[in-house]
Parts: C-alpha cells; structure tokens; sequence
C-alpha cells in the first residue's frame, strides 16, 4: 500500500485502537511531526517503520508491507563497517600501549609506525560510526546520529592533533592527552545513551551495549580512572559489533534499486 492510502489506514488503526499519536509515538519510538507526516501521507515511510507502526497497533497482517523498493540498500556498507569496527578494536590495543610508553618517553616504535597505526586505528572508528549513521537513518533514531556524528568530528579532530605530535615538534601527546581521554569520555556517554534508544524496539541487547558505553565513557571522562574505562568499553565495542550484526539481520532483502523521489529518512 503506498501514500496516501497508507496513512490512511495507520490513522484509521490508532484511532480505533483509542490512541493519540502522542501513545503511538512512545510505542514505536519516533517523534509526533514523523507520525503526523506518515498519517497526512506527506513521506513514504521505510519499510522497517511501516512494520514498527504495524507492531505497535497490534496489527500482524503483511498485505499493507511496502514493495521491494524500500528495502535497505546498503548492506555492503554496513558490512565494511562491521570490518572497520574489528581493525578499530584490535588496532587500538596496539595504539592504547604504544601512546602510554610515548607519553613516559619510551619509543618503542618509530614515530612513523606509531603514525599508522593510528591511521588504521581512526578510520577505522570513523568507518564505523558511519555504518552506525546508515543504521541510525534506517531505524530512525535521531540520537544516535548525533552521537555518530560528533563521535566522527572528535575522531578527525584528535587524528590531526596526534599526526602533528608524532611527525613535528609543535604539540607533544602528553600536552593533551587528559583532555582527549575526558572528549572521548563524553562523547561515548551520548554514544550509550543514543545505543538505549533502541531499547523499546528490540531485546536488552541495545541495553546492555548502551549502559557498558556510558560507565566505559563516565571513566573515561574522570581521567583519573580512565585505565578502569578499558574493561567496559572492551565489552561495549564488542557488543556494538554485535548489536550491528544483529541489525542488520533484522533488516531483512537484498540490495536493491531505490528512486530517491520515493525515499525518506524515515
């Protein structure tokens, strides 16, 4: 069923359930101008969200499923992603203990080694908030892409700050590396707070990524018990490797065509 016939039928449904788009909205996660649209048939929602809709007004049927044309179209993103997120992990180990003997002045690496290890480390964070962006535009979780996003932007900034400490003499890595610890801190608490979201959708998986992100970043924020944050956030980025693999299960098609005249960020 397509617009406007499909708001139609959702309006329809959610007032004969006796809802207002206020109770929808805290049933399915989104906010009261999305529903407002979808029901004036002014946007075409995703596929995903017509099926949230669906679940929230107890409504089972398939008939009124959108066609192949809204299926999510970037798996192979995700999926490089998911790749990103796993060099990220393992070369952030190398990064952690090789930036502490730096700091203590002890080179155990050229300055240029150390360079790209943090080359492969940074992108490889980057490469994975941006899957987590396609991710967030599909399940329409306005949070976390303000997480992504601000994550993406700490990332850029420190990479800069850490090539010029490693291949100049302007900055030195211990000049300001509580400062990069406490950014990071926080900027992992909004990522754990937008991963939390997600929790009225699916299991406790979302949860559980969510709170070990927050009390990883809240330790790493303090500085002072940031070397605590690593058992936490260790876990937390497994878990969202997790989390992201099990997405996009969920998602469910193959690759396919999509007009961008019938698309929407819903």
């Amino acid at each position: 069923m397509k617009q406007p016939e499909l708001g139609k039928k959702i309006s329809e449904m959610r007032k004969a359930k006796g809802m207002t788009q206020e109770e929808l909205v805290e049933k399915c996660n989104l906010n009261v101008r999305t529903i407002q649209r979808i029901e004036a048939g002014e946007v075409t929602p995703r596929s995903y969200t017509v099926k949230a809709l669906f679940e929230a007004l107890g409504f089972q049927g398939t008939e009124l499923e959108l066609g192949d044309e809204k299926r999510f179209k970037s798996h192979s993103f995700i999926y490089l992603g998911i790749a990103a997120g796993l060099v990220y992990f393992f070369s952030s180990i190398f990064e952690i203990g090789f930036e502490l003997e730096f700091i203590g002045g002890k080179e155990e690496i050229s300055r240029n080694a150390f360079s790209m290890i943090k080359v492969f480390t940074y992108l490889g964070h980057i490469l994975f908030m941006l899957a987590w962006l396609k991710l967030a535009q599909f399940f329409s979780n306005s949070f976390l892409k303000i997480g992504a996003w601000v994550m993406i932007a700490a990332n850029i900034v420190w990479f800069l700050a850490d090539i010029i400490a490693l291949q100049t003499d302007l900055l030195s890595l211990g000049d300001y590396y509580m400062v990069k610890l406490s950014s990071f801190g926080l900027f992992y608490v909004l990522l754990g707070m937008a991963f939390t979201a997600f929790k009225n959708r699916f299991s406790t998986i979302p949860l559980i990524v969510g709170v070990l992100t927050i009390i990883g970043g809240m330790l790493m924020f303090t500085g002072i018990a940031a070397f605590l944050s690593l058992i936490p956030l260790t876990l937390a980025e497994i878990g969202q490797i997790g989390l992201m693999i099990y997405l996009i299960t969920k998602i469910g098609g193959k690759d396919t065509p999509e007009s961008s005249s019938s698309a929407s960020e819903f």
